[in-house]
């Protein structure tokens, strides 16, 4: 690994543009799906249903719901989860074509109007503006002096009368060998061919009218349903073409364009769909395009994140993930069903971003913070030879092996991932309760160096014993004890005064910005010391203060 790098790599240099939907609890859901349900199961002081020591959330909610993955179960239960996609398949070379001036309600677009506008290349990812996200929950009113109230219906605009693919379009897509295709809209389909067809027939009646006033023919003689369920429902997700559904953000201010792009969902695994960040690089002035992308196409991805599933542990008296298939593919005609899943779970299991509202109650939100915060230069710090059970890391073994510049990203690397649920090693009691954890001076350390933020692979950035743990493993907690004394010459509360030091990478780093991320896992693995470019691909929650999400480190 090159420390000090000659030539900048393209990603320091790169315009990032957030093409992600804000997410809230007045973020409509799919139609007929649960919305996003936040409540707080704990506080700093004590809550109903979880007690005192942390403001932890519990959250119901439909992956459909927000900016969203659509991958290839969701239509055919042979196919693989999320979790299982690979990075190749959701990053690369793009085309990002703005159609928001040609289409309309109940509309079409068609491939010949896409490349009119943009090239669009075998292997693309393909991002549709089609202008609808102006109805999301989010934007001002659209006026309409004809409509109830003088402004459109938003949920209606955006999820019933969006303009949807033409029927050559996704054999077009086939053709071309796109792998993902993303839209600015409640769905990928015309959402006359999906189960609101059924749900709004009012809606449906007057989308044929205006069909058969431009083509003289029904809609099932456009789609006719045999047809079009074999290609939804086999041909497309056995192909692996993937969806990305309800993008925002800055995508209006792109145009019609080339670009590099990133779709990073939450790699689940017993599910069809995950929220995703979508994120647009494009070069800066003075660099070639071509050449840019090219660069792009060919950097080293390290998937930080472990998978998400029902089988990852939990952090103490916080509840687990939990979810139930409220609709299978082969629950509605005409080809409509799907596989879709409602979720529950608390934030603290799996990879995660503990936020500044977790212990802060005056900090940000993970939807406040920009996205410019969560990417950029950092370290990979192995310490893995020096750590043991219990025991505590400094910041001097840090800098002994690599210079910490400001505002760089840590990442520490303990060795405690091999014990995590997914390992061949796993142990979970070592995993949750016996890892190493900062000494005292660290918090402090971390606050002079102006460190943006933090991660670890263990389950909590703190010591165990320096959190509730420590009362509820009595046995642990004397053994750290003493290995502190044998280590340091002091007994844990002299070393760690509790007003002081309780939870402190937490309670002192938090008000100043400092955040982490837990539970790091997968190539973190082969990860050596160096420096890399990292980021943290989180849903935009407006009210969340934690989520998962996908951490990649890009070696420079």
């Amino acid at each position: 690994m090159n420390e000090s790098a000659t030539t900048p790599h393209p990603l320091t240099r790169a315009h990032w543009h957030d093409l992600t939907q804000p997410l809230s609890i007045f973020t409509p859901p799919w139609p007929g799906e649960m919305p996003l349900q936040v409540h707080f199961f704990k506080r700093l002081t004590g809550s109903w249903g979880g007690g005192q020591g942390a403001n932890g959330q519990l959250i119901e909610w439909s992956n459909n719901t927000g900016t969203h993955l659509v991958g290839p179960r969701a239509f055919h239960s042979g196919c693989e989860s999320i979790a299982e996609i690979s990075l190749d398949r959701l990053c690369g070379p793009t085309a990002i074509v703005d159609l928001s001036d040609a289409v309309s309600d109940y509309g079409f677009y068609t491939p010949e109007m896409i490349e009119q506008r943009v090239e669009v290349r075998e292997g693309d990812i393909l991002v549709i503006n089609t202008g609808y996200h102006r109805y999301t929950w989010d934007h001002p009113d659209v006026a309409n002096p004809k409509a109830q109230g003088g402004v459109e219906n938003k949920e209606f605009g955006y999820y019933l009368r969006h303009p949807g693919p033409s029927p050559d379009f996704f054999p077009w897509a086939l053709e071309r060998k796109l792998k993902l295709v993303a839209v600015d809209c409640g769905s990928a389909e015309h959402p006359m061919n999906t189960n609101l067809r059924f749900l709004h027939p009012n809606e449906f009646d007057k989308a044929e009218a205006a069909l058969r006033a431009a083509t003289g023919q029904s809609w099932e003689e456009v789609f006719p349903p045999h047809e079009y369920q074999r290609l939804t429902h086999t041909t497309l997700p056995k192909a692996g073409l993937l969806l990305a559904e309800s993008l925002g953000g800055d995508l209006a201010n792109l145009g019609s364009r080339r670009a590099w792009v990133m779709v990073q969902p939450i790699p689940f695994m017993e599910v069809e769909s995950a929220w995703c960040r979508v994120v647009a690089l494009t070069p800066p002035d003075d660099h070639d395009e071509e050449s840019f992308y090219g660069d792009l196409d060919h950097c080293e991805a390290m998937d930080l994140t472990l998978p998400f599933s029902v089988q990852t542990p939990q952090w103490a008296n916080y509840e687990p993930l939990s979810l139930k298939y409220t609709k299978r593919v082969g629950g509605l005609d005409f080809g409509l069903g799907r596989n879709n899943a409602h979720c529950r779970a608390s934030f603290h299991l799996a990879t995660h971003m503990d936020g500044e509202k977790h212990f802060w109650a005056a900090g940000r939100t993970l939807g406040e913070v920009p996205l410019d915060h969560w990417h950029g230069e950092g370290v990979i710090v192995d310490i893995s030879e020096e750590v043991s059970d219990c025991s505590v890391y400094t910041p001097q073994m840090i800098e002994d092996r690599i210079e910490v510049r400001p505002h760089d990203i840590l990442l520490i690397k303990t060795g405690w991932h091999r014990f995590g649920w997914n390992s061949p090693d796993s142990d979970e009691f070592r995993y949750m309760i016996r890892h190493p954890g900062p000494s005292p001076d660290f918090a402090a350390w971390c606050i002079e160096r102006q460190v943006r933020w933090l991660g670890i692979d263990c389950v909590a950035m703190e010591h165990p014993m320096n959190t509730i743990q420590r009362r509820m493993h009595p046995k642990t907690f004397a053994e750290a004890n003493q290995k502190l004394i044998d280590q340091f010459g002091q007994d844990w509360d002299s070393m760690y005064p509790l007003d002081q030091y309780y939870q402190d990478m937490h309670l002192n780093l938090f008000p100043k910005g400092i955040v982490h991320a837990e539970n790091l896992g997968g190539a973190i693995a082969e990860a050596s010391t160096g420096r890399y470019y990292i980021a943290a691909f989180l849903q935009r929650g407006m009210e969340l203060a934690s989520c998962w999400g996908r951490f990649i480190a890009f070696e420079l």
